[in-house]
Formats: C-alpha cells, structure tokens, sequence
C-alpha cells in the first residue's frame, strides 16, 4: 500500500540522513527513483513500483547541469517543485531536492563518469556528452542515498542500460529496475518535453508510437529488417513539423544494431522532433 504516506522533503545531505536514519536502523530497505521534476503520471509510476521492492522511497528531483550540452534546453527545463511534491505527496516517503552546489561540492571532487562506445551512439550520438553527465549524477545520488534498489523508466531505454551496466561494475548490492513506459490514451510516451507541445503538436507526436508498433510488427512477420525500417522512415517524414533523428533495432543486451540473422529480443529506437521539441521512444518485442 502506497497511499496516506507521511512525506517530507528534504534539500541536503544532513537532512536526507536524519529522514532515513530510523529506517536502516530497522533495516528496511531503501528504494530510490531519481527525476528532474516536472513529475507526471510515468513518474509516479515509478515510485509505485519502488514500493513494491522497497519499504521506504526516495524520490530525488534534481536538474542536472553535467547531462545538457550547448543549445540544450537546461534553462528552460521546467522546474515545478511545489507542483513536483504535491504530485508524489502521500505516495513517495521522502523528496530529496538538493541544490547544485549540494550535489557537487566546491570542496569536493566528484569522479566523472564515462559511458564509453555505447555512450557515443544513439541518443549520445545526438547529444554528445549527455551520458558521461548522466552517469555522473546518478553515481552521485546513489553514494548520496545509498538505496537498495532503484527505479529507471523504461522510456530512456540507453539510459537504463548504461546505469544497469554501472550498478553491475561499481553498486553490485544495487538492484536496479525498469518501469514500462507509460503512455497517453493516444499512445504517446508520457515525457515532460511534452508540455512544450500545442494540441496539434501533441497530435502529430502520435507518429512514433504508431512507427514502433507497425515496424515492429513487420519485423515480427518476416519482413526484411531494413526494408521495415524503411517504411518506418517514410512515415514519420510525411509529418508534418517532424524530423526523424534514428530509427533503429538493436539487441538489448548489447545496444549495438542487430543484423538481417538476429534471432531472439529485439529493442526498436525511434527518435523524433516534433515542433522544435526532440522525443524519444522505444518498444521491445521477440523476432
């Protein structure tokens, strides 16, 4: 049961402590599902979830400056903290929303991170640097909180990946978890790039979920990997104020382009701007 919790918010290092002090004395465990804010249905998801593994959740709302390149929209990224905590009040145990200067200490030295080849591809290929920043803030937050287990969205589906990789080499007493992607009625991934969208936009937007679904099922009849691939390229270019990014099937297992022969799990990628606004979605099925 998640409902009726206490909830309190939190802002440093001292006070995220005190709240979880009790807590491992008793040796409960500790769930964690770090965010950027503007919360959503999806993300409270996440923390359902994280209850279901962990008797006692954090989540963190931080925006982190190390994962936005140039011309990204770091300054613009909404940040709705009042909002944030009234949405996961009574569902999360503790909110943890620590200043920049909290998570990196001008008189402490917090190791970067590297995501290596996989982190140059894809969505890295798109924002170079963005994984290196992520992976960095999200080792920081996991030495902050120390959970037992942590809730990513299946939605940044490299993302989740790379953090899995990390948890595996330097957190192995971490469990980390993926959510299903939540959508819209109409199929969209719940983001919270969304909101930068108008009702026509958000109309359009329908495309990528509608691309996965036909290409995947074309794959999964037998037709060609390209030749799929293929159409769904022509699909998304006949939208209008969309540009196609990557449309891509990979293993997920390794995050590396699966050929004509691949057999077994199979992870399809699309990336999209729609109305100056870049998205992101995936779906994973069985060839």
């Amino acid at each position: 049961m998640t409902e009726n919790r206490h909830t309190v918010l939190v802002h440093t290092q001292e006070q995220l402590d005190q709240a979880l002090e009790a807590a491992r004395a008793a040796g409960l465990k500790v769930g964690f599902v770090p965010t950027m804010g503007a919360l959503h249905a999806g993300h409270i998801s996440l923390v359902s979830l994280a209850h279901t593994y962990a008797d006692i959740v954090v989540l963190s709302i931080f925006v982190n400056p190390k994962q936005f390149g140039a011309g990204e929209d770091f300054d613009r990224y909404p940040r709705t903290l009042e909002a944030d905590f009234s949405a996961v009040a009574g569902n999360a145990d503790i909110v943890f929303a620590p200043a920049v200067e909290e998570v990196y200490p001008a008189n402490q030295t917090v190791a970067p991170k590297h995501a290596g080849p996989v982190g140059e591809t894809f969505e890295g290929a798109a924002r170079p640097g963005h994984f290196d920043g992520m992976l960095t803030v999200v080792a920081r937050l996991f030495d902050m909180v120390r959970p037992d287990i942590a809730v990513f969205g299946e939605k940044d589906a490299q993302q989740l990946f790379l953090v899995r990789r990390l948890a595996q080499t330097e957190y192995p007493g971490l469990k980390v978890i993926g959510a299903e992607i939540v959508r819209e009625a109409s199929g969209l991934a719940m983001s919270s790039r969304n909101r930068y969208l108008n009702t026509e936009q958000l109309d359009i937007a329908e495309i990528l979920a509608i691309t996965l679904a036909t290409v995947s099922q074309l794959i999964h009849d037998g037709l060609d990997i390209a030749a799929a691939l293929a159409i769904g390229e022509e699909m998304v270019a006949g939208e209008p104020e969309t540009k196609l990014e990557y449309l891509a099937l990979v293993d997920p297992q390794t995050f590396e382009r699966v050929g004509e022969n691949h057999t077994g799990k199979a992870l399809l990628l699309i990336a999209a701007i729609v109305g100056g606004v870049r998205l992101i979605d995936n779906h994973q099925f069985d060839i």
